[in-house]
């Protein structure tokens, strides 16, 4: 059910919070103190007291014995939150989408930094956090494993303008290289953290999976960060997080069910999809990767590869070796 609505102003939450948090903590709570802590009039604290007493129904009794206001049984937090519509979005939102980050080492930290981000809010509009658990939720599959230290550490270097140096594993590597890296930035794409950063050795950009990091060492050498430096413009042409040297013309026919799916989403800025005769033709101006194989890989049989050659050649080739798995001649 729906928490209630109230139609008129209410004291700010943050001092409500902050009268809930005294009271709970079972420290003697009167009006004269709670006025010199808050630093507002006793008729002002005398108000926020009725108003969480009467019109949020918390059991807040005055103990003469004490001189002081007492929960009369034990409260946890706070039964609602309030306020603005937007914010209430926006914090919908991003609560739900910590869900998926619940059983990793950022679980801890995400979950401190939401609880003081909603603290210091001012509302207008209450509802329970119970009610919208029922209609609302966020389901991610296959989040990268990454750990914590790495992140915090990488961090640290990138807001102190650090250089780092770790270990490595290639995708395709049997063993670990060591690196040393200028961080420039931290992205999390497609469930999975990357480090972009000035490879020293390579004397080029280079892009790194936070879950193949291994014993990174914080160093004292600083550096400038290049001005204008963009993950976006770098990964203009690509298809996925690795940047592509060039772009060329990509065409794919979609049969009806590829061409429902893939119209439902924005795969890429450059995309265009158009219908010739019965078929979906989809158009992308991106560079040749792994990443576009193993996307249209997925498809199966209801994308095929229409240009360039040496795109429909490598699909070609490696739907023949899947056959094979399964006993395909």
């Amino acid at each position: 059910m729906r928490a209630k609505v109230f139609p008129f102003s209410r004291p700010p939450m943050r001092r409500m919070i902050a009268i809930h948090r005294l009271l709970s903590s079972k420290r003697t709570a009167n009006c004269r103190r709670l006025a010199k802590a808050l630093e507002v009039s006793s008729k002002t604290i005398q108000r926020d007291i009725d108003f969480m007493r009467e019109q949020l129904d918390l059991p807040i009794e005055y103990d003469p014995g004490k001189r002081s206001f007492v929960y009369t049984k034990e409260m946890g937090q706070l039964p609602f939150l309030a306020m603005t519509e937007g914010d209430l979005v926006a914090l919908l939102v991003a609560e739900k989408a910590l869900e998926q980050y619940r059983e990793t080492p950022f679980a801890r930290a995400l979950e401190a930094a939401f609880r003081k981000i909603t603290s210091s809010l001012t509302e207008r509009i209450t509802f329970s956090w119970d009610w919208i658990s029922e209609v609302y939720s966020f389901r991610a599959v296959g989040v990268a494993k990454a750990d914590f230290r790495v992140f915090r550490l990488l961090n640290k270097a990138l807001l102190e303008s650090r250089e780092v140096e770790f270990d490595y594993w290639k995708l395709e590597a049997e063993g670990a290289t060591r690196r040393r890296v200028q961080p420039y930035h931290l992205a999390n794409i497609e469930k999975q953290w990357y480090l972009f950063g000035f490879d020293l050795l390579r004397e080029a950009v280079r892009t790194f999976a936070l879950s193949r990091i291994a014993k990174p060492t914080l160093l004292k050498h600083r550096f400038t960060r290049p001005k204008g430096f963009s993950v976006a413009n770098l990964l203009e042409k690509s298809f996925g997080v690795f940047e592509a040297e060039a772009a060329e013309e990509i065409r794919l026919r979609l049969d009806p069910l590829a061409a429902r799916l893939v119209g439902e989403r924005q795969w890429h800025p450059s995309q265009e999809i158009r219908k010739v005769g019965d078929r979906v033709e989809l158009s992308l101006r991106i560079g040749l990767s792994a990443e576009l194989e193993r996307w249209i890989l997925g498809w199966g049989a209801h994308v095929e590869v229409l240009r360039p050659e040496c795109l429909r050649i490598a699909i070609g080739n490696a739907s023949r070796r899947m056959a094979r798995l399964y006993g395909e001649q």
